[in-house]
């Protein structure tokens, strides 16, 4: 049963990447069309991310703090590896200071 999941998984994915190349043979010329098909990868990938950014650690406040750390570092143009060593620390330092904090 579990290999019959499978396949129809397999089948959905290669249909989903198949249809549009058949289908569309011409090139896409309306700038509106092009400009949202060219932001639909980003829009995908943040919406799957920033939730994940959120829930990772023990407490939101160690999140903020990395992702407050990524996104300055992103912004000045940073490399990517620069970005999440920094993020990374920023989140380690933060909960290191919250396990000494005490509890309310």
């Amino acid at each position: 049963m579990i290999y019959a999941y499978i396949f129809v998984m397999a089948g959905v994915t290669y249909l989903i990447r198949m249809l549009p190349l058949t289908l569309l043979q011409k090139k896409i010329t309306n700038v509106y069309i092009r400009s949202f098909l060219y932001y639909i990868p980003y829009a995908c990938l943040t919406a799957m991310t920033f939730p994940a950014i959120l829930y990772a650690t023990q407490s939101p406040i160690s999140a903020l703090a990395g992702l407050l750390a990524a996104v300055a570092l992103a912004l000045r143009k940073k490399s990517l590896v620069t970005v999440a060593v920094f993020a990374c620390g920023a989140v380690f330092v933060v909960e290191r200071i919250l396990e000494i904090l005490p509890v309310w």
